[in-house]
C-alpha cells in the first residue's frame, strides 16, 4: 500500500491525536492552529484515506489483573498455505494474543502474550498453543519492565 503524501499539518495532526486521541475538535485546531471547520475536515480525510485506522483506548493490563507479559517465538512444522491460514486462525481466537508477526529467520512468528500469571501463561503455552497440531518449538521470553511502551507510529519531518 502506498504512502500518502502528507503535508505538515497532516503530521500536525496526527501527532497529536496519538498523543492525546480524545482531544475535542475545537482543541485539536487551536493546537494546529487551523479553524475548527479546517480541522474537522483535513481528520475526516485522514479518516477516509485510512491514515487514521482507529480509535482505541489505552488500557493499563496491571489494573484487569493482567501481571505476566511474555514475548513467544513459534516455528511451524508445515509452511504451506493451508498449515499457516490454520495458525493464523486459531491466534486469532485467543484473547491472551495481543499481537502476532510474521517473521523472517528461524522462527516463524512472535507473539506478544498478556496473561495474569505464570499459571495462566502455562495453561496458555500447554493447552493451546503447543496442543496445536503444525507447531514444532516455541521460545519464550518474559517481560521484566518497559522500558519504552508504543508511543504511536514515527512520523516523517517535514
Amino acid at each position: 500500500m502506498p504512502a500518502f503524501d502528507l503535508d505538515r499539518t497532516d503530521l500536525l495532526v496526527l501527532a497529536e491525536l496519538q498523543r492525546h486521541g480524545r482531544l475535542t475538535n475545537a482543541e485539536l485546531a487551536e493546537r494546529v492552529h487551523l479553524s475548527a471547520s479546517a480541522c474537522l475536515r483535513r481528520v475526516q480525510r485522514l479518516e477516509r484515506d485510512g491514515v487514521i485506522a482507529g480509535y482505541r483506548a489505552e488500557v493499563d493490563p496491571e489494573r484487569l489483573g493482567l501481571g505476566l507479559q511474555a514475548f513467544v517465538r513459534v516455528q511451524l512444522s508445515r509452511h504451506d498455505a493451508d498449515a499457516i491460514a490454520a495458525f493464523g486462525a486459531f491466534v486469532n481466537q485467543w484473547d491472551e494474543v495481543v499481537a502476532c508477526h510474521a517473521l523472517t529467520g528461524d522462527m516463524d512468528y512472535l507473539l506478544q502474550i498478556v496473561v495474569q500469571d505464570l499459571e495462566h501463561f502455562s495453561r496458555f503455552l500447554l493447552d493451546r498453543l503447543l496442543s496445536q497440531a503444525g507447531v514444532a518449538d516455541v521460545n519464550s521470553s518474559f517481560v521484566l519492565r518497559t522500558v519504552k511502551a508504543s508511543r504511536g507510529m514515527p512520523l516523517p519531518v517535514r
